[in-house]
């Protein structure tokens, strides 16, 4: 209701805004039209009772001492000009001999010898004022052409502006008050009407899914306030069900999140210590002569993912989502060159700006970060593929030291950007976002970060920033 009356005083104000300058341009137009009809009878009367020869070229002597006594007659300045547009006579004593003063364009006089009435009508705006100026043609007693006359006009809209402005407050009085009583009326109808809905609205307040919900017990007066108790006790008792399913499904939902976040952390180690072995086999010569650094080598590959799987049996044993941390003073260039070492693919390139790079951190969660996105990295570069590439490169900016691993292969779709961290198990067939969820996590523990930028069908760059720790 409120929201009509603020509508129809906008209408009705719009309406009648445009109304009164309606009326006060036909007014402006009438009066001009009045004050020319006047002028033009007198000028005839002059015209036909003066006594020089009735020609364009004795305008200027028959108006010489008229001019102004019609001026001052129909109170109205009046312009005569020649038939090509010069000024011979003004009520204007400034004009009446300037013989620089500013002919009639040419477009005026086109449009005055045009027209049906001989007449036109200039309209101008200046310095905000509406000016109209009258030109029309001056005839002798058998209709020859001998002159123009001109009637500038200025529009003084103050009386009708004044009154649009009274009328526009008494509106606004009228629908103010009507506005006033318009709330009072709504305050006390919805309070009687909500009164007897506080009990309902209270109950609906408290009720939670996470609680047993009390039944309203009301009979109300009102037909539809009883049905929409009805329908409130209905709804606790589907809520009751829905509660009982939902926790079920949330148990069950927990332990198979937990078995795939299970099964892919102890499948990551695995899958660096298949390829070791691969590589021993492969390269193992007993006649090297660096055999044994070799050995030495391989062995600590392997047990550091042995102790990489045991970390992670022992965190999920107890409940939990990350092995706790065990930071160490290390060198993180060599931990991640060493992690790299697993992998045998020719493509890939280790880079480093300084040799060694001091930080505090956990080795075995460094080698999961590492070996999670270097796995990724060749995973998603499609078999097929002739020109692979895989470049991890290692620097250190001020006190924060930037791990990116870079490849060119089929890059992560838009519709999949905002999942990429989901710490959901997933296949293989991107070969991007595999525990990378659990990666964040251990990245944001110590209070860092990772990011990631993507072209599909070109390659990805994931970038790790994580703080350097002293100790």
């Amino acid at each position: 209701m409120i929201v009509l009356i603020l509508m129809a005083s906008v209408i009705l104000a719009s309406i009648s805004i445009i109304q009164f300058k309606n009326e006060a341009k036909e007014y402006h137009q009438e009066r001009l039209e009045r004050n020319e009809n006047a002028v033009k009878q007198h000028i005839n009367f002059i015209l036909s009772t003066t006594t020089y020869p009735l020609n364009a070229a004795n305008l200027d002597l028959i108006f010489k001492d008229k001019i102004h006594e019609l001026a001052h007659i129909h109170n109205i300045e009046i312009n005569i000009y020649s038939l090509d547009g010069k000024l011979l006579k003004s009520s204007k004593e400034s004009f009446s001999v300037d013989k620089v003063a500013p002919p009639i364009p040419k477009y005026i006089l086109k449009l005055v010898r045009s027209s049906i009435e001989k007449r036109y009508v200039d309209i101008k705006t200046i310095e905000g004022k509406k000016n109209r100026s009258a030109f029309s043609q001056i005839k002798d007693d058998k209709f020859k052409p001998l002159g123009i006359l001109n009637l500038p006009y200025v529009e003084d809209d103050g009386y009708y502006e004044n009154e649009l402005k009274n009328f526009l407050i008494r509106l606004g009085q009228v629908y103010t008050f009507m506005l006033v009583m318009a709330f009072a009326l709504a305050y006390f109808l919805s309070s009687y009407i909500t009164k007897s809905l506080k009990t309902i609205s209270d109950k609906l307040s408290e009720t939670s899914l996470n609680q047993k919900n009390e039944k309203i017990v009301l009979e109300a007066n009102s037909k539809e306030i009883n049905l929409l108790i009805k329908a409130y006790n209905a709804m606790v008792d589907e809520l009751e069900k829905s509660a009982i399913k939902l926790a079920q499904s949330e148990r069950e939902g927990a332990w198979r999140e937990m078995a795939k976040q299970v099964a892919h952390e102890i499948k990551n180690p695995l899958t660096p210590m298949r390829l070791t072995v691969q590589s021993f086999q492969r390269k193992f010569d007993p006649t090297d002569a660096n055999v044994k650094q070799k050995m030495n080598d391989y062995s600590e590959t392997l047990i550091q993912q042995i102790d990489t799987m045991s970390a992670v049996a022992s965190a999920f044993s107890n409940f939990a989502s990350m092995p706790a941390q065990q930071n160490e003073t290390l060198n993180v260039v060599e931990v991640v060159e060493l992690a790299m070492d697993i992998f045998n693919e020719e493509y890939i390139e280790f880079k480093s700006e300084s040799p060694e790079i001091i930080s505090k951190i956990d080795r075995t969660q460094l080698i999961r970060i590492i070996t999670n996105l270097a796995k990724n990295a060749i995973q998603s570069i499609p078999e097929q593929q002739e020109e692979k590439k895989v470049t991890v490169t290692i620097r250190k900016e001020m006190n924060t030291v930037l791990i990116t691993v870079s490849d060119n292969g089929v890059g992560i779709q838009a519709g999949d950007v905002h999942r990429i961290f989901e710490p959901k198990f997933t296949t293989k067939s991107s070969g991007m976002g595999l525990g990378l969820g659990i990666i964040k996590n251990i990245i944001e523990n110590y209070k860092g970060t990772i990011t990631f930028e993507s072209e599909y069908g070109k390659g990805t760059t994931f970038t790790v920033s994580l703080p350097i720790l002293h100790t």
